[in-house]
C-alpha cells in the first residue's frame, strides 16, 4: 500500500530538526557556504602534505583541457616518463594526445557499427540496443583501448601533431559525431531488416567510415605517416631522427612489449570472485584488436603490486572515482577531507561493493601514480600526476590518502613481472564476460 507524507509526519520532522543542537547555526553555515565548505576538515590538509618516501621525477604535468581524454593522457604520460629518463628530453616534452585521439574516434565508429549490426535483429527497446544508442561513443576509454590504438598506429611527439581547438574542447565534435553515428545506425538496421546482402552492407559501412575520417581530419588535422624528430636534451645536445613512422618512433623511444602490461582491478562485488579474469561485452575500440582483460584482486595485492612497480622507478596508470571526497584546487583526495555525515547527523556509510552495486561510484578518471609514502613498510599516501594543468594541486600533482585508494580506486596497470606467480598464472584464464553496463566497464 502506498502512503503519502502526512501532516503528522511533517510536524514530527520539524520537531526533530528543532531538537538538534545548534541546528540554526548549522543551517546558516550550510545555506551560506554550501555542504563541502561547511563539512571540510582542515586536519586533512595537514596529513596530506606532498612529501613521499618514494618520489619519481616525471617532469611537468599535461593538460587535457575541456576533453575526456584522461585515460589517454595518463597512458602516454607513463611512456613519456621513460622517454624523459632514457633520452633526457625536456621536462615539458609530451606525446601527441591528438594523434591517438584521431585514430580512437575512427576506430570507435567502426566498433559501434559492428555492434549495431550484431544487435540489428533486436528491438530498439532492448537494453543492449538502448545502451549502444545512449552514448554511441565518447572521449573516455580504458588502458587496453589505448594499447590497441598504439599497437595498430604507433605514437608521435606532440610537436608533430599538436592540439587543435576540437581536441582540447571536444564537446562540439562529440555532439555532431554522435548525431552521425545514430543516423548511421538507423540505416544499418534498415539494411539488415530489408535483407540486404553482406556486400551491400559492407559498401554502405565503408562510405560511413569515409565520412568519419573526413570529420576527424577536419577537426583534429591529418595524422602524419612519416616525420622528422629533432630535440635538444637536458645537456643541450642536439638530436634529429629522419623519416620516422609512428611505429618506428614507438619502437625506438618507448620500446615496451605492450602485452607485458596488464590491467589489475579491485571489484569487490559478489559477482566477481577475486583472482579471476574478466572482460566486458561490447567494450573496446579496435575491432579484432586488443581485448579488454581485467584481473580482479584484493586491495592488499592491489597496493603491493603498485608499490613494487614504483620501487622499480616506473610510474603506474590507475583509474578511480576522482569526484569522491576530493578537492580539485588543493589537489587532495582523502576520506577525511569532508564530514558530511557529522554535519547532517546521518549515516552515509556504504561499502565499496555497495557503492558499485547501487550506482554511487565507478571509475571516472585515470591518472598516474608517481610516488608513495611508506611508513614502517605500509603506504599512508600516494603522489598522483593528474592531467588538469599546473594550476591545481601542487603544480598539477595531487596527494591521495591510502584510505581513499582503498575506497575509490578501481584499476591499476602494471608490468606482469611484478605480480606474484599465483596471479601471473591466472592471466592465461579465459575471462568471464560481464554485461556492457557493468561498473568495471566504465570509461575513464
Amino acid at each position: 500500500m502506498t502512503k503519502e507524507i502526512s501532516t503528522k509526519q511533517l510536524t514530527a520532522f520539524q520537531a526533530d530538526l528543532d531538537n538538534h543542537p545548534a541546528h540554526s547555526v548549522i543551517e546558516r553555515a550550510v545555506t551560506k557556504n554550501g555542504i563541502l565548505k561547511t563539512s571540510a576538515d582542515y586536519h586533512s590538509e595537514i596529513t596530506m602534505t606532498p612529501v613521499f618516501s618514494i618520489d619519481l621525477d616525471t617532469g611537468k604535468v599535461a593538460n587535457q583541457k575541456q576533453s575526456g581524454r584522461c585515460w589517454m593522457f595518463a597512458a602516454l604520460n607513463t611512456m613519456r616518463h621513460d622517454i624523459k629518463n632514457n633520452f633526457k628530453v625536456a621536462a615539458d616534452f609530451e606525446l601527441s594526445q591528438n594523434y591517438t585521439f584521431f585514430w580512437d574516434k575512427l576506430e570507435k565508429a567502426n566498433y559501434f557499427y559492428e555492434n549495431v549490426l550484431k544487435t540489428a535483429s533486436l528491438p530498439t527497446s532492448d537494453r543492449k540496443v538502448a545502451w549502444l544508442m545512449t552514448t554511441p561513443q565518447q572521449d573516455g576509454g580504458q588502458w587496453d583501448m589505448i594499447m590497441a590504438i598504439i599497437q595498430k598506429y604507433g605514437i608521435v611527439p606532440q610537436s608533430v601533431m599538436p592540439e587543435t581547438y576540437n581536441s582540447s574542447a571536444s564537446r562540439e565534435f562529440n555532439s555532431t559525431f554522435n548525431l552521425k553515428l545514430r543516423k548511421d545506425a538507423t540505416e544499418l538496421r534498415e539494411l539488415v531488416a530489408s535483407h540486404a546482402t553482406e556486400t551491400e552492407i559492407a559498401k554502405r559501412k565503408e562510405k560511413m567510415l569515409t565520412e568519419v575520417y573526413r570529420m576527424a581530419a577536419y577537426s583534429f588535422g591529418e595524422p602524419p605517416a612519416t616525420f622528422d624528430f629533432e630535440y635538444r636534451d637536458s645537456d643541450n645536445n642536439y638530436h634529429i631522427d629522419y623519416d620516422l613512422t609512428p611505429q618506428s618512433f614507438f619502437e625506438k623511444f618507448v620500446g615496451w612489449n605492450l602485452s607485458d602490461y596488464v590491467s589489475i582491478i579491485n571489484g569487490p562485488t559478489a559477482d566477481k570472485p577475486y583472482n579471476h579474469m574478466y572482460t566486458v561485452e561490447m567494450l573496446g575500440n579496435v575491432v579484432n584488436g586488443r581485448e579488454i582483460r581485467h584481473l580482479n584482486v584484493t586491495m592488499d595485492d592491489f597496493r603491493k603490486i603498485a608499490i613494487e612497480q614504483l620501487k622499480s622507478g616506473e610510474s603506474v596508470w590507475f583509474g578511480c572515482d576522482v569526484g569522491q571526497e576530493s578537492d580539485r584546487q588543493k589537489g587532495i583526495m582523502d576520506t577525511e577531507l569532508y564530514h558530511k555525515d557529522e554535519l547532517f547527523d546521518i549515516d552515509l556509510s556504504m561499502s565499496k561493493a555497495e557503492r558499485l552495486d547501487y550506482g554511487e561510484s565507478l571509475m571516472t578518471h585515470a591518472m598516474v601514480l608517481t610516488g608513495v609514502d611508506l611508513v614502517n613498510g605500509k603506504p599512508t599516501k600516494w603522489k598522483v600526476e593528474n592531467s588538469w594543468g599546473d594550476k591545481v594541486g601542487t603544480k598539477g600533482f595531487f596527494v591521495m590518502s591510502d584510505n581513499w585508494m582503498e575506497e575509490f580506486c578501481y584499476q591499476i596497470v602494471v608490468n606482469k613481472k611484478f605480480l606474484p606467480q599465483n596471479l601471473q598464472d591466472v592471466l592465461a584464464e579465459k575471462p568471464t564476460v560481464l554485461a556492457p553496463w557493468d561498473p568495471m566497464g566504465s570509461l575513464a
